[in-house]
């Protein structure tokens, strides 16, 4: 503020520091009635905590994982000794539940992303997901190709031609008329409304609260660890803190399987095309999986760097591959023209697709029960396993960069695959090529285009390959994750429960496929909508929780004491002196400066850096030099023996 010369005393200002140290207080508000800050530093100074600068002893949950363990192993008992009684139950929770709760997905859906696009653009934007100054981890490119390979990419080689196909065919009800110029404009409008901002919205969400509570408060990668502030230390360690957790993996269970049983399911149609075996039987299925599931045992012992990175980035290319030969091969002039315009019909009707809801009559309730209200409950269910696993590889990005690149990059790419894949289906099918003059399955959609391809008769045994690949790759991001919410918050599980939790969800895919009766796609859906019930609720928690965080951020108390001392001082030197004055900093009289509104050693700012040992004992901390009181070496985590403290104990 505007210097006053009463108070410009260079020797005033060092007796108040001097004071201040002395006493361990407050020196810009004038208190000394308050308690000392940690470590003596001021919350607004404060760099950040990473995840690994904390001691912590990590060990398995045993009542999370015995939980969800017990919940996940007797529900593919069930389904082994009975699956009708299980879809019995299946089919009635799921009518249930569209029938009840179908608003509920869609309002989540759409909260999550106007929340996250104003965060992005508020000043909470620049905050690091990590410490001040820190860089981000990988490369751009390593980035968004593990964000797209963990993310949806089974999804391109299955939903990328049939989904827009099948709208084209059969479109949304008061839509268009069936294989209409409008029908081909506003069926991939509608594949991208599925697929595009509104999915990737919710996994930012999921991994940018995680990664702020891991890397700029150094908490675990829990769920849980998100509502601390919300729930209160207590229940965030206790029952609350454990149920959300044990939501996060039955999400992440079903939501995963039913990708993995969609693999299961177009590699079971290119092996009927390889061999010429006349249909997919269980028993082909469940070889299948088994085949896949010892692939995902290789990767899974291999660790994040060397196994999920390399498959991603090897299934990147090899995607983006296919889909520019599918764009060569096909028509190509006619996909030039139909993708821009694809994308600006999805702009210009983006808030009429969110408005379809059950008020539009029984038609679109069934729709909507069909489609959207599946996609977004798969989205919710696989938002732990995708924010964690986006939260570990997004570490040092702000959140305005993080926010908007996981909405807007996976997205792009989304666009021109499944624009590609999907207008090249719609294509083959006005014009009447061999096999789409017929009806047909999902599965059956992408091997049936490209059949019709020149020079691509050695395609499907790629595609299987790159089928198998995206299987392993998600199955092992999801397994690593449940082992992390299994050992409280370890980032290296243990390969042993890594691997439990993998052999689980194999059984839950295959499980959820024999439900389905013939098309296998019932069983994945009703289950998905039922599971992630819980966790959509969740989801709104998370938004509350993470700005109530953020209002506390040393960066947004900096912020905020800036905004303060110049609104003042700028008035204050104007109504004194015109134009002529600067600005100085001076101490001030109690609540007349900057933080004179902020209670600043209030444990909402202070208690969350406040370091402990691995008992939770408050210990020293120096963040200038990074030294323990105690001598504590984070990379040994041990206490050199010279600077343990032995007391005497009395005979």
């Amino acid at each position: 503020m505007a210097e006053r010369p009463p108070s410009d005393d260079d020797s005033l200002k060092e007796d108040a520091k001097r004071v201040g140290r002395q006493a361990g207080k407050s020196v810009g508000s004038w208190d000394y009635s308050r308690p000392i800050y940690p470590h003596n530093m001021h919350p607004a100074l404060v760099p950040g905590i990473s995840l690994d600068e904390q001691r912590r002893k990590y060990s398995v949950d045993k009542i999370v994982f015995a939980v969800a363990g017990v919940l996940a192993v007797g529900f593919v008992i069930w389904g082994l000794i009975s699956p009708e009684n299980v879809g019995v139950v299946a089919n009635a929770a799921y009518g249930w539940v569209t029938t009840n709760l179908s608003w509920l997905f869609s309002a989540v859906a759409t909260i999550v992303l106007f929340s996250l696009l104003a965060l992005a653009f508020t000043r909470y934007g620049r905050i690091p997901l990590g410490k001040d100054g820190e860089k981000p981890e990988f490369s751009t490119f390593s980035w968004v190709a593990m964000l797209f390979a963990a993310g949806l990419g089974i999804g391109v080689m299955f939903w990328g031609p049939a989904e827009p196909l099948t709208y084209f065919i059969s479109p949304p009800p008061l839509t268009n008329a069936p294989e209409s110029t409008e029908a081909m404009q506003f069926a991939l409008a509608q594949t991208y409304f599925h697929w595009g901002f509104h999915a990737w919205a919710m996994y930012a969400l999921v991994g940018g609260a995680v990664a702020y509570v891991a890397y700029r408060r150094g908490r675990t990668l829990l769920m849980s660890s998100i509502f601390r502030r919300l729930f209160g230390a207590r229940q965030t360690d206790g029952f609350a803190g454990r149920l959300v957790d044990i939501f996060a993996i039955i999400a992440t269970l079903f939501g995963t399987a039913a990708a993995l049983g969609i693999a299961a399911l177009q590699i079971g149609e290119g092996v009927t095309i390889v061999t010429g075996v006349s249909e997919i039987t269980n028993t082909v299925l469940a070889v299948i999986i088994a085949v896949l599931m010892v692939g995902f045992i290789i990767s899974a012992v291999s660790g994040v760097a060397r196994g999920i990175r390399y498959l991603s980035n090897t299934n990147i290319v090899f995607t983006i591959g296919i889909v520019a030969l599918v764009f060569f091969l096909g028509p190509t002039l006619f996909l030039l023209n139909l993708l821009p315009s694809a994308v600006i019909e999805y702009i210009g009707s983006f808030f009429d697709l969110m408005a379809r809801s059950g008020a539009w009559g029984q038609e679109t309730i069934d729709f909507q029960s069909a489609w959207t209200v599946y996609y977004w409950a798969w989205w919710i269910s696989w938002s732990p396993f995708v924010g964690i696993f986006i939260a570990r590889i997004s570490r040092g990005r702000t959140i305005r960069q993080f926010i908007l690149g996981v909405i807007l990059i996976p997205s792009s790419l989304l666009f021109v695959a499944y624009g590609v894949m999907g207008a090249t289906a719609i294509w083959m099918r006005a014009e009447g090529k061999p096999g789409f003059d017929e009806e047909m399955g999902a599965p059956q959609v992408l091997f049936t285009m490209v059949d019709n391809l020149p020079f691509a008769e050695w395609l499907p045994l790629v595609i299987m390959v790159i089928l198998a690949i995206f299987f392993i790759t998600a199955a092992d991001s999801a397994s690593v994750v449940m082992g992390i919410l299994t050992t409280r918050g370890r980032q290296d599980p243990p390969k042993g429960i890594v691997v439990f939790w993998g052999l689980v969800m194999g059984g839950i895919a295959f499980i959820m496929l024999i439900l389905g009766d013939e098309t296998a796609l019932e069983g994945l859906q009703s289950l998905v909508i039922i599971t992630a019930v819980p966790f959509a609720i969740v989801m709104l928690l998370i938004i509350v929780a993470w700005i109530k965080e953020l209002r506390t951020d040393p960066y947004a108390l900096r912020y905020r004491y800036a905004d303060n001392a110049i609104s003042q001082a700028v008035i204050d030197g104007v109504d004194k002196y015109g134009d002529n004055f600067a600005i100085k900093v001076v101490p001030t009289e109690p609540g007349e400066g900057a933080g004179g509104t902020t209670d600043s050693a209030h444990d909402d700012y202070t208690g969350w850096y406040q370091r402990t040992d691995e008992d939770g004992d408050p210990v020293g901390y120096n963040f200038e030099t990074g030294e323990w009181e105690d001598g504590w070496d984070p990379e040994t985590g041990t206490i050199p023996v010279s600077e343990v403290r032995t007391t005497d104990k009395p005979e």
